[in-house]
């Protein structure tokens, strides 16, 4: 039986990583591979060897001895039941799935207020000059922290937008939308909201804000600023730009700026509140986006009906509200697709799978020879994850490692996975949500950015992996 959810695990990971060949959308086949997996679980219980625990994070002792059937004691009492281990397991799976999901809701909704204000478009007054070098940095500096604060995935679609105002020309500006991804994978990387791969690290506590930030920041840096500087050097980025001042460009709403920065340090003061409260990140998201949410509902100045009521006139205003608007704009596809995926994972950890390939990695992959004491997890391993990250989704990559390391909270281990995946999908214009979309919005060809970007991502890569060799040393 465990062959058989190896083979759908693996056919679905084949269908998520080729949505674009065969025209199925990547959700799809992961709440399929999700729900085909517990279910084949659930019927070939009594034939499992082993059962991992997940909230200890090791075998559960005696699991082939337990009984099939539920055992319910009168007087209370533990019980020892397989069915009710399988349940309770996927029960915490879905706890920690839906922590990430409402995190990421949350997140989504007050990006989608500011836009309802128009607050990004007040980005674009911070662009003074014509030539093209130093548009080249800017650009890449404001992906780099942009990504950090809002997720790297939208901040590519607020800066390219932006520059398919400043930039006519396609050949130059798919430069431009190139260096954008790298700068905007980087910049999640360091930032406990910056990227799914490193939120899912941080509510899985394995790394703490103050350890990311320390361990990944100048290696995020780095990573951002050679294939930059290099790029600096290029054709493509000498002499000026043409840009012509249009009067459209300005904040639609006068309230725009005001809730760029609400919005903006809303989500900032998240890892914040969870610092001082201690309660799981999904909260102090909750209590930002009520902030902002206040804030948008009083800046409205159209009439809207919060309550069903069944007249013609609460039908014309209900959408009205910029958060009902904002709540209808939000990718649900995403957020079922994440659902799937790690859902999915989980079920490969819950029989112990991961965690049987993670001692055969340790075991058979050399050390690289930068290793901390010559020890753990060899770097090459990590490494060659971030390498796989630029194939396949990053994601179920994370989740698997989750499953498959028992390493402590803030051990290296974790921040170099944080770093790898999270950079590492640069390399492909397929490899990261932010080169997906950046694809989309300005048809870049694959084999373009193959050889005129990925180069340039490789070495950003390499020199952020080196400097992160260096500030590990640090901690």
């Amino acid at each position: 039986m465990e062959a058989v959810i190896i083979i759908v695990f693996v056919v679905g990971y084949l269908a998520i990583t080729l949505e674009h060949n065969i025209k199925i959308d990547k959700l799809i086949p992961a709440l399929v591979m999700m729900a085909v997996s517990w279910a084949l679980i659930s019927l070939g219980l009594d034939s499992f060897t082993q059962w991992f625990d997940s909230e200890n994070h090791g075998l559960v002792n005696g699991f082939m001895d337990l009984p099939l059937e539920t055992i319910i004691p009168e007087h209370g009492g533990e019980v020892n039941s397989k069915t009710l281990l399988m349940e309770n397991t996927l029960l915490h799976h879905l706890g920690k799935t839906a922590e990430i999901l409402v995190f990421l809701l949350g997140a989504m909704t007050i990006v989608e207020i500011i836009d309802y204000f128009d607050g990004f478009s007040t980005i674009k007054s911070f662009i003074k000059t014509k030539k093209k070098t130093k548009i080249l940095w800017i650009f890449a500096i404001l992906a780099f922290i942009l990504s950090a604060i809002i997720d790297n995935l939208t901040a590519t679609i607020v800066l390219i937008s932006i520059l398919q105002k400043i930039v006519k020309d396609r050949s130059v500006r798919i430069w431009y939308a190139g260096l954008i991804i790298i700068a905007a994978n980087a910049g999640g990387a360091w930032s406990p909201i910056g990227d799914v791969t490193t939120t899912m690290l941080w509510i899985g506590n394995k790394v703490s804000t103050g350890y990311l930030i320390g361990y990944l920041l100048l290696p995020s840096f780095v990573c951002m600023a050679v294939p930059t500087l290099i790029a600096s050097f290029l054709p493509a980025f000498k002499g000026y730009l043409e840009i012509e001042e249009n009067d459209n460009d300005a904040p639609k709403s006068k309230f725009g700026p005001t809730m760029l920065f609400l919005g903006l340090a809303a989500i900032v003061s998240v890892p914040i509140f969870k610092v001082v409260t201690h309660l799981p990140p999904y909260v102090g998201m909750m209590l930002a986006l009520g902030v902002v949410a206040i804030f948008a509902e009083v800046y409205s100045n159209s009439k809207f009906s919060l309550t069903v009521i069944d007249n013609k006139e609460s039908a014309d205003h209900a959408h009205h509200s910029p958060v009902h608007h904002s709540l209808s704009k939000i990718e649900l596809p995403s957020i079922l697709f994440f659902l799937g995926i790690l859902m999915a994972v989980a079920a490969l950890e819950s029989l112990g799978i991961l965690f049987d390939f993670a001692i055969t990695l340790k075991e058979t992959t050399p050390m690289l020879g930068t290793e901390l004491n010559g020890e753990g997890v060899s770097d090459l391993v990590i490494l060659a994850l971030g390498v796989g990250s630029a194939v396949i989704d990053n994601v179920p990559l994370v989740a698997a490692s989750l499953g498959m390391f028992s390493e402590p909270m803030d051990n290296e281990l974790w921040h170099f996975i944080a770093y790898s995946a999270g950079t590492g999908g640069s390399m492909l214009i397929i490899g990261s949500a932010a080169g997906v979309v950046a694809m989309g919005m300005e048809k870049i060809d694959f084999f373009w950015y193959l050889k005129k970007i990925a180069w340039l991502a490789a070495l950003g890569f390499l020199a952020g992996a080196a400097v992160f060799f260096f500030t590990r040393t640090l901690f």
